[in-house]
């Protein structure tokens, strides 16, 4: 990655001991810290010390790390917070620095709700239907099936 990118990312500053954050865990390729903005208390993200924007695109030992750090982290929320489960999505867009938001969510709280409406709309978006024709299902197997190996 550019390097005058990683310079301008709050991410690879916390990496690097430039910007403070709340950290939880880290192992020698990932870190783990409390989200500034929570959806919850406890909301944790896990990041890769490396900028990289997408997880698909970190080496395997470096997904590796950034999962068993997640795994680790969402064991200590569900300890200390005791949520019904914890959410996991990643990111990279906003920020372009991978990283992984930890949730934990309870039946009915903010986050539970967005996405029981975002199901609602996939289930009901006239724009989507057409995905979920058999034959449209079977093409994108197709598809997925023949691709190389990445």
């Amino acid at each position: 990655m550019d390097k005058k990118a990683d310079q301008r990312c709050v991410f690879c500053e916390i990496v690097r001991g430039q910007a403070p954050a709340h950290l939880i865990y880290e192992d020698e390729l990932s870190l783990g810290i409390l989200d500034i903005n929570p959806f919850t208390e406890g909301h944790s993200l896990v990041i890769p010390k490396r900028h990289v924007p997408w997880w698909h695109d970190l080496t395997e030992e470096e997904n590796e790390s950034l999962f068993r750090v997640a795994r680790i982290i969402a064991r200590k929320l569900m300890k200390a917070f005791a949520p019904e489960f914890v959410c996991l999505y990643a990111r990279g867009r906003r920020i372009p620095h991978t990283h992984i938001f930890l949730i934990p969510t309870k039946s009915g709280d903010f986050l539970d709700r967005f996405f029981n409406d975002l199901e609602k709309v996939q289930e009901s978006a006239v724009e989507l239907a057409k995905l979920r024709d058999p034959a449209a299902l079977a093409a994108a197997a197709l598809k997925l099936k023949g691709t190389e190996k990445a």
